[in-house]
């Protein structure tokens, strides 16, 4: 879904301030920002909207929408990935296709695309905030600012809500949190199954890596001066487990060894794919540019179930042991601390295979622990995609959201459905909020380990 003609003036760029605090992303690392110019809105977004769009000073393409009647409000929106190519201005455009219901429903919409590609959290947490303080600056000064994040995203506005506050920005800079699909436990906890998958996977497999090719420990996903690709990699998932084939037409010998993952790895074998591209190529992005060259990924402990003979499965998997570094570094940059000072409301499709429910139940326990439990509520959904639940459900979200913040009405997941439906008229249909759901301990999903 492209644009309706996306123009290719984008703002020059201005010069980044020099100066910035002790972590490098407090106030000072943000200077005077080019205003945005005309662009055309993609085809999804109202035709009465208008639309900006830019360069920041760092680096990120970012895209704004106004609707034509707006309701005062601003949607500041974190994108899901990441991914490690480069940032483009398609992206952006891609990010406020998917979300135009934001737009349609009467908020402001702001995206950037991030500064980079890969798995950097603090970074992409900047960069939002900075088109926060572009928007006021040089669009409008909207009632209330929700920060919205979406899968990896969500972990990005979890990150920004607690390191820009009223503290430390000198006024309030968010006045609530939406996280939706969200990789909530931290880049520590949230990819340890994809170590799992790769394990399994190469007792099974043996081809990532071959025999023939140079051994290394998968916990790094691949050398740093690896030519692999992601075809080179679907055709050996092809080859081991025929996953570019129907169930039906693969042989008994391949369908077994899906059978396996899925049931060890706890995933649907439509998500192995995905879940091993992860936890090839994102996983040598986190260790050869973001720890060092050490890995924080480990399975040293894990006790592997699910599959014919988990004696033999735990006695053939290899296991790794997370550098203590490591993980100090992937977690000071990804972890949440549960210190938000402001509303938080989160939804989850139940069955998400990228995001499992059980992230959820982790990050309830990160924001109790750093005393933010009552600004925190969960929803959860039957039905959805990873990527989208419905056009309802996002409104039904922000109005919840929104007469938490001005009006003091804490939502319940019993109010939010009771909610949703009346939208329908205006959205479609599309409700599905689980009230009575409540999801179990990530232990209970993805084995525990020996951390450092």
């Amino acid at each position: 879904m492209g644009a309706r003609h996306w123009k290719g003036l984008l703002a020059a760029a201005a010069l980044a301030a020099a100066g910035c605090n002790s972590d490098g992303h407090g106030d000072d690392a943000f200077g005077r920002e080019a205003a945005p110019v005309a662009a055309s809105c993609p085809e999804a977004v109202p035709s009465t909207a208008r639309c900006l769009s830019g360069r920041d000073s760092a680096g990120a393409y970012y895209l704004i929408a106004m609707p034509a009647q707006w309701n005062g409000h601003l949607v500041l929106h974190a994108h899901g990935g990441p991914s490690l190519e480069a940032p483009t201005p398609e992206r952006a455009v891609e990010d406020l296709t998917r979300w135009a219901v934001m737009v349609k429903a009467g908020y402001a919409w702001a995206g950037s695309t991030f500064r980079q590609g890969g798995v950097e959290v603090r970074d992409a947490a900047e960069d939002t905030e900075r088109l926060r303080r572009i928007f006021r600056e040089h669009v409008a000064q909207p009632q209330r600012t929700v920060l919205h994040g979406q899968s990896w995203g969500a972990g990005v506005a979890a990150k920004a809500a607690e390191t820009y506050t009223a503290a430390s920005v000198g006024s309030t800079p968010y006045d609530a949190v939406l996280l939706t699909s969200g990789v909530l436990a931290g880049g520590t906890r949230s990819y340890d199954f994809r170590l799992d998958l790769r394990v399994v996977y190469q007792y099974l497999c043996n081809n990532h890596p071959r025999p023939t090719e140079p051994a290394y420990p998968l916990n790094i996903g691949l050398p740093a001066d690896s030519t692999m690709t992601q075809a080179d990699l679907n055709a050996r998932t092809a080859e081991c487990l025929g996953l570019d084939k129907p169930a039906a037409q693969r042989t008994p010998e391949q369908q077994r060894k899906v059978q396996t993952i899925a049931s060890v790895i706890r995933i649907p074998a439509s998500a192995i794919q995905s879940h091993l591209n992860w936890g090839t190529f994102h996983f040598r992005d986190v260790v050869s540019l973001r720890t060092g060259g050490a890995s924080p990924f480990g399975n040293t402990g894990v006790q592997y179930t699910g599959s014919e003979d988990d004696a033999a499965l735990n006695a053939g998997v290899l296991r790794y042991r997370a550098d203590p570094q490591a993980v100090t570094r992937f977690a000071e940059d990804t972890d949440p601390t549960g210190r938000i000072p402001v509303p938080v409301l989160s939804t989850k499709w139940i069955d998400d295979p990228t995001a499992f429910v059980e992230l959820d139940a982790y990050f309830a326990q990160v924001m109790a622990q750093g005393g933010s439990a009552d600004r925190l509520v969960q929803t959860f959904t039957t039905r959805g995609t990873h990527s989208y639940i419905s056009d309802p459900t996002y409104p039904t979200l922000m109005d919840a959201l929104l007469a938490w913040v001005e009006q003091g009405s804490k939502p319940t997941p019993a109010s939010v459905a009771q909610q949703c439906p009346a939208l329908e008229a205006t959205f479609g249909a599309g409700c599905s909020f689980a009230p009575d759901y409540r999801p179990a301990a990530l232990d209970t999903r993805v084995p525990p380990r020996t951390r450092p």
